[in-house]
């Protein structure tokens, strides 16, 4: 069974599960009142002041699980009746206030929003505020501090306010969807809607996959979401699940390589298009700068479109870490492509709403993608995908890439291309810096790229390891016999050192790994960078 982050992922979790589970058995209209009841039974409350209130917010919480407000485009929604623990956010004057005599706080606010009480002791005036920060600035005794709720402090695009009830209220018009403040939201307030019910309909509709085929497409970051289980495993139990085949998005990352390194060699200057939240917050923030965005679809909406253009009655369901998928598939350009997206969570619930151990099942193969098509969300790795894409097409083109890793520094970048002060050809976000679960390395595609390029390696050459952790690199047993049977060496180089410093390893006879970095070399002097 998969660990969850917070216990509000565990909750957001066993409403899915069971929503699902009665989306299967055809008995959620039915059921549906039922199942607050049936996640916290008995009289006793376990997360809220009472059990009646609990069930209240429960009952938000299916109806968002299937599919929430339609009148709300935004896959973003508050729970009011959940929102409504945190403090009164805005500036507020603490109990360390000393009531000096200095008054410095008074004297900076130009708006007369500080007044004191009988005992010298400072208030704010809350309508005259407008929380310019100078009062806490000035203050000898850091007494006056801004007190921003979570879901503010989450949002990077400032898409959150506070309403006249005291809950979070989000600006769709600045809202990018990336689903910051769902994560950090300690009361689960804020949680992004599931279309889990369409995948399900399209499934059971699909009669075994006889009347259309239902296509499973999946994030790299599959690989390493599901810790309990191997990844051949996970992919048996999507099958199980009643999908026809899974296929890699990466696939489609390296379609849209080559695509975009065309583009790029053209334009002079590009953004990237594959991170739906970045294209929102060009569109919000910047838009004289919109031009300057790929016009190529997302490796995700590229490789629907292709599947469809083989298999017209194709029905493909994208499955990822990140909520602003599920906005980019109600795109006009991307919804004849795509069907549904799920998030893994999503996935998790719908194994266990049909009892499904991916545990105990066997292992099916993945393996549809390239290796740069696979890195292709970690920070750096579209820039990388693009250079090769313009080293296989013979393109000769300068790229200066900037990879930005968030919101914060796309910002910045943004800023200084709008300014004309960029010393740069193109802009990349990584997506696993906007997605609610945090990617990392992928180590069962390397060990078959390794694999794939220890064939071609002299009996002279090392193979290189580098670990990304404090871990020492752990290489699966089943890659041992053949580097030995070819008399190829095994090093590792220790990640604070330099290029140079090559140390033998002995690799345990195991097959757990943490995240890792990986390099191949025919001699010392030129490595050749697999990641």
């Amino acid at each position: 069974m998969r660990k969850f982050d917070t216990k509000v992922q565990h909750l957001k979790y066993k409403v899915l599960r069971e929503v699902a589970r009665q989306a299967w058995n055809d008995t959620l209209l039915q059921n549906v009142l039922d199942i607050p009841k049936t996640i916290v039974p008995g009289k006793t409350s376990t997360m809220r002041c009472c059990v009646y209130k609990e069930r209240a917010i429960l009952g938000e919480r299916v109806r968002i699980a299937m599919g929430g407000d339609k009148e709300n485009p935004n896959v973003i929604e508050v729970i009011d009746i959940a929102c409504d623990e945190c403090p009164a956010a805005g500036y507020e004057v603490t109990d360390s206030c000393r009531g000096c005599l200095a008054h410095r706080c008074e004297d900076v606010c130009k708006r007369g929003a500080i007044s004191f009480d009988h005992n010298h002791v400072a208030h704010i005036d809350k309508s005259k505020c407008v929380e310019c920060g100078q009062c806490a600035k000035v203050c000898p005794y850091s007494a006056i501090v801004n007190r921003k709720r979570p879901c503010q402090v989450a949002c990077k695009v400032k898409a959150i306010s506070i309403n006249e009830d005291n809950a979070a209220a989000i600006d769709n018009n600045k809202c990018i969807q990336c689903g910051a403040c769902v994560y950090q939201c300690p009361f689960g307030a804020i949680t992004d809607k599931s279309y889990i019910l369409n995948v399900i309909d399209m499934i059971k509709k699909s009669e075994g996959n006889t009347k259309y085929k239902v296509y499973a497409m999946v994030a790299p970051s599959i690989s390493s979401q599901f810790t309990y289980a191997k990844l051949g495993q996970v992919i048996t139990g999507l099958k199980e699940l009643g999908f026809f085949t899974v296929i890699e998005a990466a696939l489609g990352a390296d379609m849209v390589a080559q695509a975009e390194s065309k583009e790029l060699a053209e334009k002079g200057f590009l953004t990237s298009s594959c991170c739906p939240a970045f294209v929102q917050y060009v569109k919000s923030a910047f838009p004289a700068l919109l031009p300057y965005v790929s016009h190529n679809l997302s490796p995700m909406a590229t490789l629907a479109k292709y599947i469809k253009g083989t298999d017209p009655t194709a029905k493909v369901v994208f499955i990822g870490p990140c909520t602003a998928k599920k906005a980019e598939a109600q795109l006009d350009s991307v919804k004849p492509y795509i069907d549904s997206v799920m998030t893994f969570e999503e996935l998790q619930a719908l194994y266990d709403s049909r009892d499904i151990d991916i545990t105990t099942l066997g292992e099916d193969v993945l393996d549809n993608a390239s290796f740069y098509g696979r890195i292709f969300a970690r920070s750096g790795g579209l820039s990388d995908a693009v250079a090769q894409g313009l080293k296989e097409q013979n393109i000769e083109f300068d790229l200066k890439a900037i990879p930005c890793d968030g919101i914060e520094e796309c910002r910045m970048a943004l800023l200084k291309k709008q300014k004309n002060v960029l010393d740069a050809n193109q802009t990349v976000i990584s997506q696993a810096a906007l997605a609610i679960t945090l990617d990392i390395s992928d180590f069962s595609f390397m060990v078959m790229k390794l694999k794939e390029l220890v064939n071609e390696l002299s009996a002279t050459s090392d193979v290189i390891l580098i670990p990304d952790g404090p871990k020492p690199l752990i290489l699966a047993m089943s890659l041992i016999p053949q580097l030995f049977s070819r008399k190829i060496g095994i090093t590792c180089l220790h990640a604070n050192r330099n290029h140079e410093a090559f140390v033998p390893v002995e690799v345990p006879p195991t097959e757990k790994i943490a995240g890792f970095r990986m390099r191949i070399t025919a001699n010392k002097e030129q490595p050749t960078t697999l990641v």
